[in-house]
């Protein structure tokens, strides 16, 4: 297995919110992350960072995840923990209005494979060359899309299809969504809201079937967001579970 992660601000916003770490535990076990925050006087960067610290910091120290119970219960344990050090920050920095991230995990293990998100940063795997969404988007549109008020084109280009309904941060309590998914695939790849909304699913497909190291596709990723225009901060991280092509 090969991995690689990078996070970019963009073209557009003067500094970068995203947080992003790819995690391997004594056991062989890989934990991937990535979260956008939101907030003022940069208090984004600080709430992304506090939970993507948390996680990999815990993980790392772990000799194992033990079974799928067992990992969901970790997850949960630790949303919340970061949940409360988020209000807590903010509580005690009244400039920092708004704090709050995204959050989308994936953890494989020998044994299963589990994608966890809250927000509208994206998990994926890919297989026979096809991009298969795991997550749901908790935003004001997806809800609108799920409830049949709104068709995928006009949420696309909806001018409130950034409005989240759920963030670490923003409620006393928040709960992440599990998703369990079969192994049998050749990579995973989390993003968040600057790739999807610069790039679709095919361009991204694009890139990953080509024959090039993992870092390098990662890379070409992030340059084809900023050549759409960058509007947004950048984050990748991605894991193929099969060997692919080296370096070009």
């Amino acid at each position: 297995m090969k991995s690689y992660y990078l996070t970019d601000a963009g073209k557009v916003r003067s500094h970068n919110e995203d947080s992003v770490t790819i995690v391997k535990n004594s056991n062989d076990e890989y934990l991937l992350l990535v979260a956008d925050g939101m907030g003022g006087h940069r208090a984004g960067e600080v709430a992304s960072s506090l939970a993507v610290t948390h996680f990999g910091k815990r993980f790392s120290a772990l000799s194992s995840i033990g079974n799928l119970k067992d990992a969901v219960s970790w997850i949960n344990d630790n949303v919340s923990e970061i949940n409360e050090e988020i209000l807590a920050y903010a509580n005690s920095h009244h400039d920092s209005i708004g704090l709050g991230t995204t959050l989308v995990l994936a953890l494989l293990t020998k044994e299963f494979l589990i994608f966890g998100n809250i927000g509208d940063s994206s998990g994926f795997v890919l297989k026979n060359g096809r991009l298969h969404k795991v997550t749901k988007d908790h935003t004001l549109v997806n809800l609108l899309v799920e409830a049949g008020d709104l068709t995928l084109e006009e949420a696309r280009n909806h001018p409130k299809k950034n409005v989240l309904m759920k963030a670490l941060g923003a409620a006393p309590k928040v709960e992440i969504d599990i998703f369990e998914v079969e192994k049998t695939i050749d990579a995973i790849l989390l993003c968040s809201d600057g790739v999807t909304n610069m790039l679709t699913n095919e361009q991204i497909e694009k890139v990953l079937d080509e024959e090039m190291s993992v870092e390098a596709k990662v890379k070409k990723i992030v340059r084809k967001c900023n050549a759409r225009g960058g509007q947004d901060n950048i984050s990748v991280a991605y894991l193929a579970l099969k060997s692919e092509g080296e370096e070009q």
